[in-house]
């Protein structure tokens, strides 16, 4: 085999943490250009999170999720997240669940990844719910919906 063949490569030690920060061999990723990189070619399938290389797959060991919410802001009829890169895209309230510990999660990028809320993106979704006093539910009011929010 040659030193080029990609079955012969040492294969970096990729995470995310719970926060949502990209790690090479434990030392934070702070490059902006790598990280969109490695954002932006991020993949999951049966077997994990993984980045695509050229020939090789990278893995990725993910914490709890690979994007968190930072924040979470009315936008006219929808609701707008903002994602730990930056990135902005509308809140799609079907995909929204809670944990036993009421921390909420959220699918983002098309559905293909879920985020969970940070504690201040909960507390301004937490702002536009309401008690359903004849269901017994919380509901969340958007652009003159209401969506019921699933219980655990």
């Amino acid at each position: 085999m040659s030193p080029g063949d990609p079955s012969e490569w040492t294969l970096p030690r990729l995470a995310i943490n719970r926060d949502g920060e990209w790690l090479h061999e434990g030392q934070e990723i702070t490059h902006p250009g790598i990280l969109a990189n490695l954002r932006g070619n991020l993949r999951r399938d049966e077997g994990g999170y993984f980045v695509q290389a050229g020939p090789v797959r990278v893995p990725v060991e993910v914490a709890d999720t690979p994007f968190v919410v930072t924040r979470v802001e009315p936008d006219g009829q929808t609701l707008r997240l903002t994602l730990n890169d930056g990135t902005q895209e509308p809140l799609d309230p079907t995909t929204l669940r809670f944990t036993s510990g009421e921390v909420p999660y959220c699918r983002v990028r098309g559905g293909r990844f879920e985020a969970r809320l940070s504690r201040a993106a909960a507390y301004q979704l937490g702002q536009l719910v309401e008690y359903d006093e004849r269901t017994g539910r919380a509901v969340l009011r958007v652009g003159g919906t209401a969506h019921r929010l699933p219980r655990e």
